[in-house]
């Protein structure tokens, strides 16, 4: 975390913006073993996936997060977009992508900090562990339950786009924000990826 004024950069880098931009929803599936932890993955769907909906709460008890989520979209350079800075404490949802609870892989982004050096929405996402619970409320009044399965920091030069938005062809989830080392005039170096598994549906 680095102390003063914080250049915000998105939940996701802009450099090699074809590495990062995320599917649309329906993309086909890839192989799941490039997935972490897809060899032994106890975390399987509970539910059968949920139609499409939009989410309006994201819910991780483990870290302190209950923050309203907005509609976010692809930058100029064609890479995934944060919320704006001065919403520090609203998640993001790629909304041409597949929703919380459908199949296919949701993609939520927000930021770690804020302009001042204060906490944003994700700002303690790299302490999660594996078997945390993530709840997404959404439009249809119902509640997608994910189970966190792995979370991992990538360089922003080497982002695994396939891996990280790559769909086994059940409904999954993926938290973006950024991490790793901050470097000032070019931001924080890495971003942090939880990968979670819909798990219940409430």
């Amino acid at each position: 975390m680095a102390t003063g004024t914080v250049l915000l950069i998105s939940g996701v880098s802009d450099e090699d913006p074809a590495q990062r931009r995320p599917p649309r929803a329906g993309s086909a599936a890839v192989d799941s073993s490039r997935l972490p932890g897809a060899a032994a993955d106890p975390a399987r769907s509970a539910d059968p996936a949920l139609p499409p909906a939009e989410p309006v709460r994201l819910r991780i008890g483990a870290i302190g997060v209950n923050a309203p989520m907005a509609r976010v979209g692809l930058d100029a350079a064609g890479a995934l977009s944060a919320p704006a800075a001065s919403s520090p404490g609203v998640a993001g949802w790629y909304g041409d992508g597949t929703a919380p609870g459908s199949a296919g892989t949701a993609v939520a982004t927000g930021h770690v900090d804020t302009p001042t050096g204060g906490p944003g929405v994700f700002y303690d996402l790299g302490d999660l562990a594996e078997g945390a619970t993530i709840e997404i409320s959404r439009a249809d009044r119902r509640t997608a339950v994910f189970t966190v399965r792995a979370v991992e920091l990538h360089d922003r030069k080497n982002f695994p786009g396939e891996k990280v938005y790559g769909s086994t062809g059940r409904p999954e989830l993926r938290l973006i924000t950024c991490g790793g080392r901050y470097v000032k005039g070019t931001g924080y170096q890495s971003n942090v990826v939880v990968y979670a598994t819909l798990t219940a549906v409430t």
